[in-house]
């Protein structure tokens, strides 16, 4: 029997076009994208099983649980922007992590008032509360067609069956093979020998399929009560964490209102707070269709995208946290005269130093950990999907007995005002810790419309997600496909440290000099960064297109209507 992998890459090279002289009513096929081939090999899985979009999420979301542990997990988060077609609801499915009831502003700081070295970062005492089994329980009960256990049965297999270590895996592996020793439970699941394990080498979570077979058949009392909440809850207090059953019991899901926006007759629909994705991407946005950006030499135009990056960073860091906490001046900060004045700041002939734009705080930044995922189903609905754990392998430490591993989550508060967090950056008063508080993300999971198309977006990469997802929705309204929004060379500026941020070769030299003229500051990072999966209806031809980023090693595909059901 051919595997559903083969049977995935045979489905790529299908190529799907029925010419209609109007728009379809819907998709002629599926769509899949994610940054691993077993993740994606799950959500076909299940839409070939009757399943909708909104369970092949679950699918998805479980599986790269499973076999990303560096980026995602059951004891992580994460948000699902969800379009549902029959009644066009589109609402941000929140299943962010949130902080202990023992959570306080100084638990990271020792009686001096001195930050504690890498306290909010190892260790189950940096873990917030898991958000994302309760996510799939949510999407389940309230879109999903299948049960439950049916759309999270492929994750349990991996987990039991194991999955084959990648060139990938084992490289981040060996980035924090040191932390993960330093827990028995994590070092036995995810090392082998104590060593990164080789390419090849089988990784088995037994218990981890047990817990998922607990939320399977019980759904959150699988996970949030009972003997696998006793037993993180126990292995937490253990070693240092804070963790109550109460804290497990009392998180909930938090449907969110989008954030909407136009940038050249184009709809960008992205996540709300306490993501600051959408609200920094619609500021950005608004800025640059004040100038004629087609007009422009390629030096002009990356200036005047870098600086509306400066001004909308600028504001996130000032004025964006978890707006169950903190008043977020949603409607202010994306009024278009506000806007239109900020515009009006951009200089075309020099950078504008960051600290004449005003006074705040830099931002607090996300792990690069991160994973997403894209998916629609040939009803329309769709699903884009970003999830995280944080840093690498989160807090690299596993409550034994249940197979979870514990996020880092904590460290996206701003742990002291004013103080670097691990990347160097610094937060304020609007992220402090507060216990049941959700910390400010990066996460920027969006859709794109026009009349004639609709694309589905988002990728890891910390506080550069958004520039990233923002490049993306120029070269989405500039008409281009999604194997170009995924390959696109990235920059970035984020208003704190004052310098403009690219990846390896992603600025030419031309470029280079032409900026630093400008007055730029420039800093190459020595890798290429992102992980973009991406998802494109043409309505005008009836065809779907997939891409995954090629930095990655994820897999997108285009299930034809011939293969989508049994």
């Amino acid at each position: 029997m051919m595997s559903i992998t083969k049977k995935i890459l045979i489905l790529t090279a299908c190529i799907v076009v029925t010419v209609s002289p109007g728009f379809a009513a819907g998709p002629p096929a599926h769509a899949v994208a994610s940054a691993h081939p077993l993740a994606t090999a799950a959500g076909v899985e299940i839409l070939q099983q009757g399943g909708n979009a909104f369970d092949a999420a679950i699918a998805v979301s479980a599986a790269l649980g499973v076999v990303e542990p560096y980026s995602s997990g059951f004891g992580g988060g994460g948000f699902w922007l969800v379009h549902r077609a029959g009644d066009g609801k589109q609402v941000m499915i929140d299943a962010r992590e949130t902080a202990p009831g023992l959570a306080h502003a100084r638990m990271y700081r020792d009686a001096q008032d001195n930050v504690i070295k890498d306290a909010s970062l190892k260790g189950p005492l940096a873990a917030g509360i898991p958000g994302l089994p309760a996510g799939l329980v949510h999407l389940a009960e309230h879109y999903g067609r299948l049960p439950l256990g049916q759309s999270l049965a492929p994750a349990k297999r991996y987990a039991e069956q194991g999955f084959e270590v990648s060139s990938r895996y084992h490289q981040l592996a060996g980035f924090v093979a040191g932390s993960l020793r330093q827990n028995p439970a994590a070092a036995e699941i995810f090392l082998q020998d104590g060593r990164p394990p080789r390419i090849g080498y089988l990784v088995r979570q037994q218990e981890l399929a047990a817990t998922i077979d607990a939320i399977a058949k019980q759904g959150r009392d699988g996970f949030y009560r009972g003997p696998v909440a006793e037993t993180m809850v126990r292995e937490s207090r253990k070693y240092g964490g804070v963790w109550s059953l109460k804290d497990l019991e009392a998180y909930r899901v938090v449907e969110r209102e989008p954030i909407v926006t136009h940038y050249r007759g184009a709809k960008i629909v992205s996540a709300p707070p306490p993501s600051s994705g959408g609200i920094v991407m619609a500021q950005a946005l608004q800025i640059l269709e004040t100038f004629d950006l087609d007009g422009m030499s390629n030096v002009q135009r990356k200036h005047h995208i870098i600086e509306a990056m400066r001004r909308a960073f600028r504001d996130r860091a000032v004025f964006l946290g978890d707006p169950d906490f903190v008043d977020v001046p949603v409607a202010r900060l994306l009024d278009r005269s506000y806007l239109e004045g900020l515009a009006l700041t951009v200089d075309p002939s020099k950078a504008t130093p960051s600290d004449v734009i005003g006074g705040g705080p830099a931002l607090q930044q996300t792990g690069t950990q991160t994973t997403h995922f894209s998916v629609m189903d040939r009803e329309g609905n769709r699903v884009a999907g970003t999830l995280s754990v944080n840093t690498l392998f989160g807090a690299c430490f596993v409550a034994a007995g249940t197979g979870v591993l514990f996020n880092n989550e904590m460290d996206d508060f701003s742990i002291k005002p004013f103080t670097p967090n691990a990347y160097g950056l610094i937060g304020n008063e609007a992220n402090a810790i507060a216990p049941g508080k959700r910390p400010l993300s990066s996460m920027t999971p969006t859709f794109l419309e026009l009349p004639d198309r609709v694309g589905i977006v988002g990728t890891p990469g910390g506080s550069r997600i958004i520039s990233m997802v923002l490049l993306a929705a120029l070269d989405f309204v500039d008409g281009r496909l999604p194997e170009s929004w995924v390959a696109l060379r990235r920059f970035h500026h984020q208003y704190e440290p004052d310098q403009v941020q690219f990846e390896l070769h992603g600025l030419t030299e031309f470029e280079q000099q032409r900026l630093a003229g400008l007055g730029h500051e420039l800093r190459e990072i020595s890798r290429r960064y992102g992980n973009m999966q991406a998802i494109l209806w043409d309505k005008t031809e009836n065809r779907v297109h997939s891409a995954s980023d090629p930095r990655g090693e994820g897999l997108a595909v285009v299930v034809p209507a011939e293969a989508g059901t049994q």
